[in-house]
């Protein structure tokens, strides 16, 4: 069992398995030391984010069959790098976030307040 944490202090939950998220792909926000882009955000993508990152040369829309990913649509959850979170969010395009979701290792790129202003209420 899992003792991983979220940005709350409590057990991180799953982001997302349609499609298959996470830096292990086994749908959680987990990370670990070969995780070099601190995969720990989980964000429910929306176009205006989608265009935004693919416009930083990260295109998460385009399917890449050779790599088993779907490309991802607006409503799609995706454990996103801390440091894209942080900088669509600076930009005034960040997509929403489930804290509970979120791995606590995110505070140390992203403040709480920050992950606070977008949490996704379901």
């Amino acid at each position: 069992m899992s003792t991983d944490k979220n940005v709350l202090g409590t057990p991180l939950i799953g982001c997302c398995t349609d499609p298959m998220t996470g830096y292990f792909r086994d749908g959680v926000c987990r990370t670990g030391p070969t995780d070099t882009g601190r995969h720990v955000v989980c964000a429910i993508m929306t176009d205006e984010f989608l265009a935004f990152t693919k416009s930083r040369g990260n295109d998460l829309s385009t399917p890449r069959p050779e790599y088993q990913f779907p490309g991802l649509r607006a409503g799609d959850g995706w454990c996103l790098c801390a440091l894209r979170w942080k900088e669509a969010y600076e930009a005034g395009v960040a997509p929403y976030v489930k804290l509970e979701a979120t791995h606590q290792r995110a505070l140390e790129y992203v403040p709480f307040e920050a992950l606070l202003e977008y949490k996704l209420v379901e």
